[in-house]
């Protein structure tokens, strides 16, 4: 199969595509139960290794910081090799970094088993994108993304709260043995459904070519909207769990159902990030974080209710992860229009930015919440998120200047 070429419309291909984006989203879900478990079990980790609950936060933040700079550096020394066999190895080095955290005797161990699972993370969602965008006409490239990544957010609907249920119970350490469990089906999954991939002409993109993504300020722009938009929600969302205990007064089963509910928002928003994501992308990231901004900055005020609480951070949950197919289809879009070969390397920049993003909201996070306090992290993060907005600005300003250069041709940004 041809990952420049958009799928035949034969129904055979149709179905056996479909079964492949399945497979891909499975393998999604383990990465989503690893990224979010993190946020649900920091007080359990504090307790065990004796560390304060910002401390612990490095598993969430370092675990980010290994997909931002392991992602793209990966993604270009792999280029040339069969896109299955690399999503394959990855799937395996994920395996191997969680087996080391779930035994680990020392906190430092852990950090090393968490960074070492994010390497695979950073490739293995750069390739997936991509492979996805290409399983479907170019029209439903944006649903397709979605749909994989839908199986990142079920798994903050589902994978998360129930490993934190279960690492109130029996142990964190319970929740990574788990995710390796998942690592395994993932890879039985991927092995059987995704199709054999190599590129068209065999070459891998010259560095030349992937400098000038780096060199295109349109392209940048898009990655500084990622980071400072969608990493804006991780300085609550990281410290959501300590949030919920601490100021609202919820306990450790109730903070898990909320986890959930939390979690099924993300995935409906999503789901409508997709549809977006199919058309004019760039507005609808506009309009997306203005809203955000607006729900994380109420959340300051309602967090000591429990009702108004819950009902922000259902809230929350709806737009939080509304962006993420958005962004992804925009970045494809512009990598095809300024560096076709590279677009592997174009969406590991993206994830990695993505990354970056979880990694700054939980640094910042954490600098508020031990600087002045748990009940500060919301409208920070909402200030965040508006600095979004404004770069959001930019990047229609840049798109509907493109659209004129083209003579008139409604490209639609």
């Amino acid at each position: 199969m041809n990952i420049n070429q958009p799928s035949s419309s034969a129904p055979q291909e149709r179905w056996g595509n479909w079964f492949a984006l399945f497979a891909l989203a499975i393998t999604f879900f383990g990465v989503g139960v690893t990224e979010f478990i993190s946020i649900g079990i920091l007080p359990g980790v504090a307790r065990d290794f004796g560390v304060s609950i910002s401390t612990a936060g490095l598993i969430v933040s370092m675990y980010a910081l290994g997909v931002a700079v392991g992602g793209p550096i990966l993604t270009s020394l792999t280029a040339k090799l069969n896109r299955k066999k690399v999503l394959l190895a990855m799937i395996v080095l994920f395996i191997i970094g969680h087996f080391i955290t779930a035994i680990a005797p020392v906190f430092s161990l852990v950090l090393a088993g968490r960074v070492l699972s994010a390497f695979s993370h950073g490739v293995f969602f750069a390739l997936g994108s991509t492979v996805a965008a290409n399983l479907v006409p170019h029209n439903r490239r944006g649903s397709a993304i979605a749909f994989v990544f839908g199986g990142f957010t079920i798994a903050t609907a589902i994978g998360a709260p129930l490993g934190t249920y279960l690492s109130e119970i029996y142990g964190w350490r319970l929740s990574f043995y788990g995710i390796t469990v998942i690592g395994v089906i993932a890879l039985i999954m991927s092995s059987i459904a995704v199709p054999n991939i190599e590129r068209s002409t065999g070459e891998a993109p010259s560095l030349k070519e992937q400098m000038k993504l780096i060199k295109t300020g349109k392209f940048l722009l898009v990655l500084a909207i990622t980071i400072i938009g969608y990493g804006g929600t991780f300085v609550t969302f990281t410290y959501l769990s300590p949030i919920l205990r601490d100021l609202t007064g919820f306990g450790g089963t109730a903070i898990s159902f909320i986890l959930f509910l939390y979690g099924v928002a993300i995935a409906v928003g999503n789901h409508f990030g997709g549809r977006l994501g199919n058309n004019r992308p760039v507005h609808a990231l506009f309009y997306i974080f203005i809203i955000q901004a607006v729900i994380l900055l109420l959340f300051t005020f309602t967090a000591p209710s429990k009702t108004m609480g819950l009902i922000n951070v259902i809230g929350m949950g709806l737009l939080a992860f509304m962006s993420v197919p958005v962004l992804q289809a925009y970045v494809l879009t512009l990598a095809e229009r300024y560096a076709p070969s590279a677009i592997d390397f174009a969406s590991s920049l993206n994830i990695a930015s993505f990354n970056g993003g979880i990694a700054l909201g939980a640094y910042v996070g954490g600098v508020v919440a031990d600087g002045i306090g748990l009940q500060h992290t919301p409208w920070v993060a909402a200030i965040m998120v508006g600095m979004g907005v404004l770069v959001t600005l930019g990047s229609m300003r840049l798109e509907n200047k493109y659209s004129r250069e083209q003579n008139g041709i409604g490209i639609k940004s």
